[in-house]
């Protein structure tokens, strides 16, 4: 077990240091003023103060299920397990699952790959192409593993979004088989021209479907979840409880009292949106200028782009990088190749977004 290659970096950086390596939002359009509203009217509730119940905030919980309900995906209250963060939802489920055999795409994100490594998890990796996993070699996994975990909204790290056409198709082949989803979805609401159905709503009693507001709203909050069918979900309530008793109440208060202002949330989400897209194309009509050689294709959402430097290896590229103060995610930390790139386009301002291409051009370059 090795530590978060994101999170052991962030100890070597200063603050003259430009990050492209965590999947940080931009903070500037965090929405404080009506946070803080929402905290001063959570507060001045004193219950929120006391233990609560380990499922988490009953308000927030059926508030979270009418969201799925409005996209077409029928959810009650009792159908949704709120977390802290969507990581802990991932770890709940792979203890309970502990030593399962379990396919995963390639490359994937870091986070989950921790998770289960330290529940002993065997990984069967099947390549990610343009439009989704590769499907032959995906149903040929699932003769070998029980549990499948995909991320098909803007995929961390490689922002691949799988097609209506593919998820029909992994729909069928999941639909045929043992195999249990786990549908990890932290960006499916940060698209760029058009949402994307869910694998999980066609397959609702053999799904753990993953959500969070930590791309959405503020990563602090800690605020994440598992929907999944009652049978499904009622094993993992004992694992939550024995972690943490239960997600702090008064973060899922002030998450409850800003989104039951539902226009609002969807003002605030057009405006990530828009700013996101314009952000993408930003760093990407900078990379194309400075460092042309990079090869990548434009994301439809989420917060990274991934690509390579032909024959470059990038996890040496990056420690010399971090001298000239700017840093990155090599594609081998997700199991991909050895010069393979994840940058991060949503927390840097555009000055320095230039500023620290500049600098990997002038280590390439030296």
């Amino acid at each position: 077990m090795k530590r978060s290659f994101i999170r052991e970096i962030l100890e070597h950086t200063s603050s003259d240091t430009i990050s492209f390596a965590g999947g940080l939002p931009d903070a500037s359009l965090f929405p404080t003023m009506e946070l803080q509203r929402a905290t001063q009217t959570a507060l001045a509730d004193n219950t929120i103060w006391q233990y609560s119940t380990s499922t988490g905030y009953a308000p927030l919980k059926a508030l979270i299920a009418q969201m799925y309900s409005d996209k077409g995906f029928p959810t009650t209250a009792d159908e949704i397990l709120i977390t802290s963060g969507s990581q802990q939802g991932l770890d709940i489920i792979c203890r309970y699952h502990s030593g399962t055999d379990i396919t995963i795409e390639s490359p994937s994100y870091l986070g989950a790959l921790n998770i289960f490594k330290l529940n002993n998890m065997n990984m069967y990796s099947v390549h990610l192409e343009e439009d989704g996993i590769e499907l032959e070699k995906f149903n040929e996994s699932l003769k070998k593993s029980k549990l499948a975990y995909l991320i098909p909204d803007f995929q961390n790290p490689s922002g691949t979004c799988y097609s209506e056409k593919h998820r029909e198709e992994i729909t069928n082949i999941l639909g045929a088989s043992n195999t249990l989803l786990i549908e990890d979805a932290p960006y499916s609401e940060l698209y760029f021209d058009k949402p994307y159905q869910s694998i999980s709503q066609a397959l609702p009693k053999q799904s753990y479907h993953l959500g969070s507001f930590s791309k959405v709203l503020a990563p602090a909050l800690r605020i994440g979840w598992i929907r999944a069918d009652k049978a499904l979900l009622s094993p993992l309530i004992a694992y939550k409880e024995a972690m943490d008793l239960h997600t702090s109440s008064i973060t899922q208060a002030i998450a409850y009292e800003y989104l039951k202002d539902t226009e609002q949330f969807r003002e605030h989400l057009e405006t990530l949106r828009s700013a996101y897209k314009e952000k993408m194309l930003y760093f990407a009509n900078a990379l194309d200028e400075i460092l042309s050689s990079f090869e990548y294709e434009h994301p439809k959402g989420g917060m990274f782009i991934y690509g390579r430097f032909e024959g470059v290896d990038t996890m040496l590229l990056v420690q010399k990088c971090l001298e000239k103060g700017v840093v990155f995610v090599p594609g081998i930390e997700f199991g991909g190749k050895a010069d393979e790139i994840r940058f991060n386009f949503t927390h840097s301002s555009p000055s320095q977004i230039r500023e620290g291409l500049e600098r990997i051009k002038s280590v390439l370059d030296a």
